[in-house]
Order: structure tokens, then C-alpha cells, then sequence
């Protein structure tokens, strides 16, 4: 029972007993009859005068409450004059003041964060309490080469993503760096927050591709800088002398076997080689900007067939390439695109054991370049230093190679991948937009 009822029961109640107790009192003194209902009238004004002071708060607050329920922070209410109702008023109001305060700050608070995970240079993959996808902003579906649409309530560790699957293996605080292509470096972070009461987990995916490869080619560069300058500085000075011995004809009269003579040749030749080798590393540091020119992928790739036929010959490697009907234009360094394919090619003949193929296939329309061997393939292992300078799979490689390429790649700004997709079927594509 309302409390507005039950006080008006007992008003009634008290009022209707004094009424049947002063008619019985007071039947047979009309007088004091009069008195007594006047007073019984009096006490009822007053008794609704009070009741309407009681009530009004108590309506006031009701609809302050109902404003409450419906997040309605902008309803207040006027002072009344009475003392009471007035400080419940004033209490009620700064409350209200606030709460609205505190929405807005709330609110603000949220529109920013949103705007700064939209904006953010770090992928942010937010999950729920089944390690779900719930939530996450473009750079992360950058990063992992999928739509929102795809991800958005997908299990982490049920997705054939490497990334995702790396990160599924992560507790709350945990870090790795991975780097799932042999190319691109990514550290991977998982953390949570609170969410009413409950933890709920989110990944950070940063790209340190372009900050690691700086530092790997100011790191080497300096190597290898210090190691051309000296071995030029040996070279050059023992060649000379070796070259002057050589044409000196008194010094191999009394030689006539001529091995003195043929080994200083095998050591001046050694020293060209070595001469070369250097070469070759010092090409990583020195590659100039790329000067590029509209060129003909048709005729830039038949070029490289005919240079190649040689080696792939001697391996039972045919090299298959269909050229389209229309020429494929490039914007690109012929020589330094020259230099990255054919080492491409040349690795891809490498792999080849016995007998096989290397395909080139190339879509004109995504301006996409396919390289496809049927090798041995490419390890995981091997995977995530394919393209680390002096990392090299074979017994006498230099490991600079697929580095050289890389940097070639990077300096046209053409995305590029290579990785084993299939058994005998390794891939290295490049897009040329």
C-alpha cells in the first residue's frame, strides 16, 4: 500500500471516529456539538493542507527518479519557499547538475578514445569474453588483410591468420615480435581492461617493419663499409705489386717450370675475386634512388629468359613464360629491376633439385607479377630470415641475394612476398602498383 493511501485512511478513519465520538458526547448539548464539528472541519483543512505539503515532495522526487530511469539529466526543479522541500530540491538539483556533468565528461572521454583508436598507427583488435573479435580499427584490418565483416566474431585462435594465431598463444601482459613473411616485422601485444565489472582482452599489432630495416641497413652498412675500405686498402697495393712481378720477364728466366709465375696469377686472380665479393656487398649500401622509366614487362622478362637459359639448362629447368597480347607498362629502374629478377630467377633454378620448371605469369589488369618453382620450398625456419642480410640457405651463398632484391623492392616502393604455398610450389610475386 502507498504511503499517499494509507495516510489518507487514517485521516479518514481518526475524522469519522471523532464525528460518531462528539454526536454520542455531545447529542443532548448542541453547543458544544457545533464546537466539536468545527473543530473536526479544521482539523480536516489541515489534515489536507498537510497532506499536500508531504505529497508534493514526494511526487517531486518520483519524477526526478523517472527522470533518472530515463537518463533525462536536464530536469530540475524550482525552490518551493517552504524550508524543507526546498533543501531536497537544492540536493536533487546538484546531483543533477552532476550527473549531466559527468555524461558529458563520459562522453567525451569515449568520442575521443574512439577517435584516437580509429586514427591509431597501431592496430587494435578488441575481443570478448570468448577470445571473439568484437571490435577493431582500420589499421588492424590493414595489417591482417581482412574486412571487418570477415573478422568482426571470429574466434582469434580458430583463424588462419598468422598473426591472430600468434596471438591467440598470448596471456594478458605478454609481448612478441613476429615476423610471419620474412618481410614485415610486427610486435604483438595483449593486454585488458574493465569493462562493467568484467575483464575483456584487446591485441596492439605495431608495424616495425620500416624502423628494423633502418636500423639492420645502418647496422651492416657501417660493416660493411669498414670491410671494403680495408680490404681495398690491402688489394690495391698487393695487386699492383703482383701485376708489376708479372710483366717483369727478367724475374721467370731462370723459372722456365713457370710455377712461381702461375701462382702469383692465382693469387692476383683470388684477389679480383675477392675484389668482386666486396663489390657486391658494398651494392646494399650504395643502391642510388630509382630512376624510373615506362618499360615493358614483356620484353624486360623475355631478356632475363634468354640470360638465364644457360643455367636452366644445365639443371633440366625449363623456363615457361607466356607473354600477353598487350604490352604490361611499368614505371620502374630497368637495370636495378634487371639485377632484383634475375637473382630471383636464379634462386628459383637453385631450388630446383632434379627437374622441374619455373613459371612467370603476369596479371595485367592487378599489374601482378607471379615467379612459380616447383623446389624444395621454404621451410618455417627459414621462412622469417629469408630476406635478413647474410642469411643464406645454401653451403657457399653470401647471403645478400634476397637482400639486394628487398632493398630494390623497397626503393620502387613495389609490395612484394615470397613463401611456399603448396608442396614443390614457391612462389615470389610482385605488384607493380
Amino acid at each position: 500500500m502507498k504511503l499517499r493511501t494509507k495516510y489518507i485512511l487514517f485521516v479518514v478513519l481518526l475524522h469519522a471516529l471523532a464525528l460518531a465520538l462528539s454526536f454520542y458526547i455531545f447529542d443532548k448539548d448542541r453547543v458544544y456539538f457545533i464546537v466539536s464539528e468545527v473543530f473536526i472541519i479544521i482539523s480536516v483543512i489541515i489534515a489536507v493542507q498537510l497532506y499536500q505539503q508531504l505529497i508534493r515532495p514526494i511526487k517531486m522526487l518520483l519524477q526526478g527518479i523517472e527522470a533518472i530511469k530515463d537518463q533525462d539529466f536536464n530536469v530540475k526543479f524550482l525552490p518551493t519557499g517552504k524550508h524543507e522541500v526546498d533543501e531536497l530540491i537544492n540536493v536533487y538539483n546538484q546531483m543533477i547538475d552532476a550527473l549531466r556533468d559527468e555524461r558529458t565528461r563520459q562522453e567525451e572521454q569515449h568520442f575521443f578514445l574512439e577517435k584516437l583508436i580509429h586514427t591509431s598507427p597501431t592496430g587494435i583488435v578488441i575481443l570478448d569474453h570468448d577470445n571473439r573479435v568484437q571490435q577493431l580499427n582500420p589499421k588492424a584490418a590493414q595489417i591482417l588483410g581482412l574486412t571487418e565483416k570477415v573478422l568482426i566474431g571470429q574466434e582469434i585462435g580458430l583463424m588462419q591468420n598468422p598473426l591472430l594465431l600468434q596471438a591467440a598463444s598470448l596471456k594478458a601482459g605478454e609481448t612478441i615480435t613476429v615476423k610471419p613473411d620474412g618481410i614485415n616485422t610486427y610486435k604483438l601485444q595483449r593486454s585488458y581492461f574493465v569493462d562493467r565489472g568484467f575483464q575483456r582482452g584487446f591485441l596492439m599489432i605495431e608495424e616495425l617493419t620500416a624502423e628494423i630495416l633502418a636500423a639492420e641497413k645502418n647496422a651492416y652498412g657501417k660493416v660493411i663499409r669498414m670491410m671494403a675500405h680495408e680490404v681495398n686498402n690491402t688489394i690495391g697495393p698487393v695487386n699492383s705489386i703482383l701485376q708489376s712481378a708479372l710483366r717483369t720477364d727478367s724475374l721467370w728466366q731462370t723459372q722456365p717450370d713457370g710455377l712461381l709465375n702461375n701462382a702469383l696469377q692465382v693469387a692476383f686472380d683470388r684477389n679480383q675475386n675477392l675484389n668482386h665479393f666486396m663489390r657486391n656487398f658494398a651494392d646494399l649500401v650504395k643502391l642510388p634512388p630509382a630512376n624510373k622509366k615506362q618499360t615493358d614487362l614483356n620484353l624486360l622478362l623475355q631478356a632475363i629468359i634468354e640470360l638465364m637459359q644457360i643455367k636452366a639448362h644445365g639443371k633440366n629447368v625449363q623456363l615457361v613464360f607466356n607473354p600477353g597480347p598487350k604490352p604490361c607498362i611499368i614505371a620502374a629502374d630497368v637495370e636495378q629491376l634487371e639485377q632484383a629478377l634475375i637473382n630471383i630467377v636464379k634462386n628459383a633454378i637453385e631450388a630446383i633439385e632434379t627437374e622441374g620448371a619455373v613459371t612467370f605469369d603476369i596479371d595485367t589488369k592487378k599489374r601482378l607479377l607471379t615467379i612459380t618453382d616447383n623446389g624444395k620450398g621454404i621451410t618455417g625456419e627459414e621462412n622469417a630470415q629469408l630476406f635478413s642480410p647474410f642469411f643464406s640457405t645454401k653451403k657457399d651463398g653470401q647471403g645478400i641475394g634476397l637482400t639486394l632484391v628487398r632493398e630494390i623492392m623497397l626503393n620502387h616502393g613495389f609490395e612484394f612476398s615470397l613463401k611456399t604455398i603448396a608442396e614443390h610450389r614457391t612462389v615470389f610475386s610482385i605488384n607493380f602498383n
